[in-house]
């Protein structure tokens, strides 16, 4: 039997007027939005709907936004009785792929991502850390790369998507340093990422240990899908394995070309981007040409699911 994944995306997906066509024709979704304005005491959904672009992408607000949407679609996606038998995603994501799971109440998970994103903004002063996408980098090259680069800084992987496309996260200088010897050993493009803080990388320890103790508060309940976590890359079932997930995650890097590589080999032929954006949809063509990804965060989107 064909196995099926969810996908759900993370930060850097979001846009001003995501979930509103979902808001307006479905009242799962409405019931959704509606519970993460109560949740969080402020109206969210307009912030999604309407932005503006500049609040929408304070990662306090992002990444309880990106959640709700995924929610959202997945809610619709739920009525329509469509379950996956595997389910993952990309940092922030992952907490939307453990609410998806059964994992973690919505409520909860909305307010643990409000802190992480909180967290994280204040766990590196503005300025002192950067990020960078290093595109067709040669293959065995990264780590002198880094190593070289690094001069007494950190600058570590962050997100390894896919084959072509490396994030690397640290001290600006380090970043910039690694960027040009990228280039010099052949990548095709070194592009500095516009985001606020040097995410997944061990400059995030502070955001780590604060968020240790509202994850350790949480109520994790064990999975009703098997997720793939960023952390290891390996599946996990139990509640106490996604807690664990999601703190570790914070400064290591999201091994996301070997999750994709272990729903391949699990059987996994029908993917579907759950949420905002089609990231994932074009790294996973980029991972394995043969695999098709379909999105699900509009309710145009909903004719094409399974066709």
């Amino acid at each position: 039997m064909p196995k099926t994944a969810f996908l759900f995306p993370g930060q850097g997906s979001q846009y001003a007027g995501m979930g509103k066509t979902l808001y307006d024709v479905s009242a799962e979704a409405r019931a959704v939005f509606d519970s993460a304005d109560e949740t969080l005491g402020f109206p969210l959904s307009q912030l999604c709907f309407n932005g503006p672009d500049e609040e929408l992408k304070k990662t306090e607000n992002t990444q309880p936004a990106l959640l709700t949407v995924s929610i959202a679609a997945m809610a619709v996606l739920s009525s329509q009785g469509h379950q996956p038998d595997f389910v993952a995603g990309h940092s922030l994501g992952e907490y939307s792929a453990l609410v998806a799971a059964g994992a973690l109440p919505f409520a909860t998970a909305l307010r643990l991502v409000r802190k992480r994103g909180q967290y994280m903004q204040t766990a590196v002063p503005q300025g002192v850390g950067a990020m960078a996408a290093l595109l067709k980098l040669p293959d065995g090259k990264l780590d002198e790369i880094l190593a070289a680069a690094a001069q007494g800084e950190v600058v570590t992987p962050a997100n390894l998507n896919s084959p072509d496309q490396i994030v690397i996260a640290g001290h600006a200088g380090a970043v910039a340093r690694a960027m040009e010897l990228a280039k010099a050993a052949g990548a095709k493009r070194a592009i500095a990422l516009p985001v606020s803080a040097p995410f997944h990388c061990p400059l995030m320890r502070p955001a780590q240990e604060l968020l240790k103790a509202d994850l350790d508060a949480a109520p994790f309940a064990d999975l009703r899908i098997p997720l793939v976590n960023n952390w290891q890359a390996r599946l996990v079932n139990s509640g106490a394995e996604a807690r664990e997930g999601l703190f570790q995650q914070v400064p290591n890097p999201v091994r996301w070309a070997e999750s994709m590589r272990l729903l391949i080999a699990a059987d996994v032929t029908q993917w579907v981007e759950v949420g905002a954006g089609a990231v994932l949809t074009g790294l996973l063509r980029n991972i394995d040409p043969a695999q098709t990804c379909q999105k699900f965060g509009e309710a145009s989107d909903k004719m094409n699911l399974f066709a």
